[in-house]
């Protein structure tokens, strides 16, 4: 193999040179370069859920609980319910519980609700009527709306803190009934709880 001579070795390291120095100025050029940036941040994305409650003024206490009724009887009371959500909703009424006799007084108690301001369920007193939700119904056809989805009412709520009346009345209705079909009524029970659900929309 043969060896260069000292020129070539001389000529080479000579080349050699300015490629390094080059390549070193090259480095320092990107290395200057690369401090040139620019940042933007869109700063504190959170999420969290909103809050729905509601409550109604009846402390806990029925708002029908008739004994001895007789055929003819009859009651209007009202009952005020607050709804108190962050976001926009939907309050329905419906009813659970259910308590079937084995009479059919539940076909024979009419029930009708209204809805609107004022009075509460000490006193009706001052209430005026804006809707009719349950327009005049039975007690067995009451039975039907069992669940939000079937609830009645549809009152929209929004953010913040309100307020609606709800006016109910029943009748213990015997029209066009025998005597004897009356008389198979006595001793019968029937009974509901009615619910008032707040969901948002």
């Amino acid at each position: 193999m043969r060896i260069p001579s000292t020129t070539a070795r001389r000529v080479a390291t000579v080349a050699a040179t300015p490629l390094a120095v080059l390549a070193a100025g090259a480095i320092v050029w990107q290395s200057s370069h690369a401090a040139f940036s620019g940042q933007t941040r869109n700063s504190g994305n959170d999420w969290a859920t909103g809050t729905v409650t509601i409550t109604d003024d009846d402390a806990g206490s029925a708002r029908f609980q008739v004994a001895n009724m007789a055929p003819g009887d009859s009651d209007t009371k009202c009952i005020k319910v607050t709804a108190n959500a962050s976001t926009n909703g939907l309050v329905k009424g419906y009813v659970v519980n259910p308590v079937r006799s084995n009479t059919g007084l539940e076909d024979r108690i009419k029930v009708t609700m209204k809805a609107g301001t004022g009075g509460g369920f000490g006193s009706c007193a001052g209430f005026v009527e804006e809707s009719t939700v349950v327009p005049g119904a039975t007690l067995s056809q009451l039975f039907a709306f069992s669940s939000y989805e079937s609830g009645v009412g549809g009152w929209p709520v929004s953010a913040g803190t309100q307020s609606r009346t709800y006016q109910i009345s029943w009748t213990f209705d015997t029209t066009g009934m025998t005597q004897a079909e009356v008389d198979k009524l006595q001793g019968s029970h029937a009974g509901v709880d009615i619910q008032w659900e707040l969901q948002t929309t």
